[in-house]
């Protein structure tokens, strides 16, 4: 009987520290149409997420259902990301820095994690602020040491974790600071030529399985020779970022839909990816949803696949419910 490794993956947590739950969440703030932000509102509230920084006991309460697993893979997202600017900004630093202290503490050598587009500064839906800033990549790889790309073998099974807004970054790079792009640029170069390296030396009988935060990096990742030429092997790819199971649903029916251009920044980014989304099928997707879920259903949870070390078998994957507190 071949060695089973059980692989543990939670996504999106989100953790709210003290300084972002002082200053609140300010997105509507920057909307000036009253229309547009009493609808913003009214999505967060029933739809969305009525209360961003009211669910950080969902953090422990993972941390007490998994006593142990071969590793724990945390793919993205570790702060509230109340400036938009991901974690050059002290508190959205402090809430990542938390988190991510509370899951090494508890699994140790077993961790590890991705890097999410709100550590690196995330443009507001519908207010327009903020972007992806180079003093949050030096403080996510510096500060809160997380690794751009990293890989772990568990017999046949290789497991790789990239940096989704790096390969995707033609679709954030209007978020940047113009005098920032020529060095996002080179670190994408440098990120997109790892993971060359790492799927040109990959062994025909190795098996892939993939930790990439925003599916939006994906049609990027199937255009690298590279990577297109190993897609037979792969078991499946890991995204968080859709928060929900409905959202991916909806990602595959709206699968293709073309590019709209008329509604502003945000408008053009998702249907653009959206228009891309027929190449997420040869990566084997499976979405981890937020460790909280969608307001609208509850639905949050973490997951874990189950691999057989020597064997071609497709990995087990399985989604844990979390469920939340009743509101007082």
């Amino acid at each position: 009987m071949a060695e089973r490794r059980t692989v543990v993956v939670l996504s999106d947590v989100h953790y709210a520290g003290a300084g972002e739950k002082e200053r609140g969440w300010r997105e509507t703030d920057f909307i000036e149409n009253p229309a547009l932000r009493l609808a913003v509102r009214a999505y967060r509230h029933f739809f969305w997420r009525r209360d961003p920084f009211a669910h950080n006991y969902l953090l422990d309460r993972f941390c007490a259902d998994v006593p142990s697993a071969d590793a724990v893979i945390a793919n993205g997202d570790f702060s509230c990301d109340t400036a938009f600017v991901g974690v050059s900004d002290d508190a959205a630093y402090a809430s990542a820095a938390e988190c991510l202290a509370k899951l090494r503490t508890k699994f140790g050598d077993q961790f590890r994690a991705t890097i999410g587009d709100h550590e690196l500064g995330k443009r507001s839906l519908f207010g327009g602020q903020g972007g992806m800033r180079l003093a949050s990549w030096r403080r996510t790889i510096e500060g809160l040491g997380l690794e751009p790309f990293w890989q772990m073998q568990f017999g046949r099974w290789a497991m790789f974790g990239i940096t989704s807004s790096l390969v995707a970054l033609p679709v954030y790079l209007p978020e940047t600071l113009p005098e920032e792009q020529p060095e996002w640029e080179r670190l994408r170069g440098e990120h997109l030529a790892q993971i060359r390296d790492a799927f040109d030396l990959l062994k025909p009988e190795t098996r892939v399985v993939l930790f990439c935060h925003d599916p939006t990096a994906l049609p990027f990742l199937w255009r690298e020779a590279s990577v297109q030429s190993r897609l037979a092997q792969f078991g499946l790819t890991v995204i968080g970022h859709l928060h929900s199971r409905l959202f991916l649903w909806q990602s595959r029916v709206l699968s293709g839909m073309p590019t709209i251009s008329a509604l502003g920044y945000s408008i053009r980014r998702m249907s653009a990816a959206l228009h891309e989304a027929r190449y997420w099928r040869p990566f084997r997707v499976r979405l981890c949803p937020a460790l909280a879920g969608i307001e609208l259903l509850k639905d949050g949870g973490y997951c874990s696949l189950e691999l057989h070390e020597e064997s071609e078998t497709q990995p087990t994957w399985r989604f844990h419910p979390l469920s939340w507190k009743t509101r007082d």
